[in-house]
């Protein structure tokens, strides 16, 4: 019999709670929900008032995988939605905003993935996104070198500059703005990473072509698009081991020497959240909230 919980007045039904979804760990569905309840203060802080895309994997990062925009079959009507604009015409998502719709969505085994805008400013960016992505055999290590001189030049441009780990190989870099055209975000982060390769040309590729990027780092500006979406932060993510997207300091970034020291599992959140706080929470506060700048290098 599936098991029935309340959430903040809201009756959730659980399965399959003893499920291995990981199974290099051993790490189970239960321990998942547990994960994300754990986090939810934190968590929350960055679905609130965002339309979600659910990366699922239902059967464990070594089974299907799917992505899902549209609202769930069997949504309970009592989780947030949003018409989110598209070119096809408008569909309708989750928007996650509270505990027991936390709690739902993550029992569908999910990743959290959002854009950099909110519900009810479509493509009205709020926030800009850098994904450094290592092609091997650089690794986050390199990522870090090219974060470090990425963070020096939106600081010059007047930006506050946070990190988070991808929770796969490579590092995000996140800044929040006074609300601008996706568009208008998308072409300064392109320029960013164009000045990046001309200055670190043996670090860093701009364009995503595959024979560009082994041993480098590509600065991939294009999740600040309106229509793409970047992983939530605290998301667990569908790989062999349950790691997170972990929000990381800047003394950890210019420390690591090695890929393991900027690797998070599950376990590890915790403590981190006790010892530093959610290290993300300036992305989320108004007064933090900065223009964008007219252009890269401007």
């Amino acid at each position: 019999m599936t098991p029935i919980t309340e959430v903040e007045g809201r009756r959730l039904a659980l399965s399959n709670l003893d499920k291995v979804l990981y199974t290099a760990s051993g790490f189970t569905k239960g321990e998942m929900l547990h994960y994300y309840a754990s986090t939810a203060d934190a968590l929350l802080t960055h679905l609130r008032n965002r339309p979600v895309s659910f990366l699922r994997f239902p059967d464990g990062p070594d089974g299907q995988q799917f992505f899902a925009k549209n609202v769930p079959p069997g949504a309970p009507d009592w989780v947030h939605t949003a018409d989110v604009p598209r070119s096809a015409g408008d569909v309708r998502q989750i928007v996650v905003d509270d505990l027991a719709s936390l709690m739902w969505a993550a029992n569908l085994v999910t990743e959290f993935h959002t854009p950099q805008w909110q519900a009810d400013a479509p493509a009205m960016a709020d926030r800009l996104v850098l994904d450094l992505d290592p092609g091997p055999p650089a690794t986050v290590v390199e990522c870090c070198r090219a974060g470090l001189w990425l963070r020096e030049r939106l600081e010059a441009d007047g930006l506050d500059v946070y990190a988070k780990t991808s929770g796969s190989k490579g590092l995000h870099l996140l800044c929040p703005l006074e609300p601008t055209p996706s568009e208008q975000v998308t072409s300064y982060a392109k320029g960013l990473a164009k000045e990046a390769e001309a200055e670190l040309p043996e670090l860093v590729v701009h364009r995503m072509t595959r024979s560009l990027r082994p041993g480098k780092v590509f600065v991939d500006f294009s999740q600040n698009s309106a229509s793409k979406t970047t992983a939530t932060p605290y998301t667990l993510r569908a790989r062999a081991e349950p790691t997170v997207s972990a929000p990381v300091t800047w003394a950890e970034v210019e420390a690591c020497g090695d890929p393991a020291e900027l690797a998070f599992l599950a376990g590890d959140i915790a403590p981190r959240l006790e010892e530093y706080g959610d290290l993300l929470a300036p992305l989320t506060e108004p007064d933090r909230a900065r223009p964008l700048p007219r252009k890269a290098g401007a």
